[in-house]
């Protein structure tokens, strides 16, 4: 449970925009879901815009949380289809509970960001274990430009999760191995 009143509300509001998009993302639809009376909200963050920047800010901050938690408990992986099953936990974590909702207001605010320049510069990539351990298994294996694959091989990862956020149904292994194939190709 958080600890302070403004990162309640910022992920009450990450809830509140996943269940109903970006225009119920209002500060009177947060104050609801917080059970709180009516302007609480916008106490704290007084536009729209400040209520919608501390909701990217805390999202990328969980994202970067659980990433982190991920690759620390995570050895580097050894062959493909270590690496193809981290990448399917991963993928099973951003389609289901918490993570699905945390995955369908990531998406809402990347398409937020294409208006709002200042959401981008929050929502960019950022380092941590678990990419740093893709990166790892690929220079382990050879590949030259590993940076520049494990950003690709992420990128197509996320574009599997939205597709399936969309569309549902989950993503087959088979998928996955031979996405890992083409990065060490």
């Amino acid at each position: 449970m958080p600890t302070d009143r403004r990162t309640l509300l910022a992920d009450v509001a990450i809830a509140v925009l996943a269940e109903t998009g970006i225009r119920g993302l209002t500060h009177r639809a947060v104050d609801r879901a917080a059970n709180l009376p009516p302007g609480s909200t916008s106490a704290y963050y007084r536009t729209r815009q400040a209520l919608l920047t501390a909701l990217v800010r805390r999202l990328v901050a969980l994202d970067q949380a659980e990433l982190q938690e991920i690759g620390n408990k995570t050895p580097v992986p050894q062959n493909a289809d270590e690496l193809a099953a981290g990448i399917a936990a991963l993928i099973e974590r951003r389609l289901t509970g918490d993570g699905r909702r945390r995955s369908l207001a990531r998406y809402a605010c990347a398409v937020e960001s294409v208006h709002h320049p200042e959401l981008r510069e929050i929502l960019v990539l950022r380092e941590n274990v678990a990419r740093q351990a893709v990166c790892d298994f690929l220079v382990a294996h050879g590949i030259t430009d590993a940076g520049d694959r494990t950003v690709t091989l992420l990128t197509c990862v996320d574009g599997l999760v939205f597709d399936r956020l969309v569309n549902g149904g989950s993503v087959p292994d088979q998928e996955i191995r031979t996405l890992v194939a083409a990065a060490l190709r």
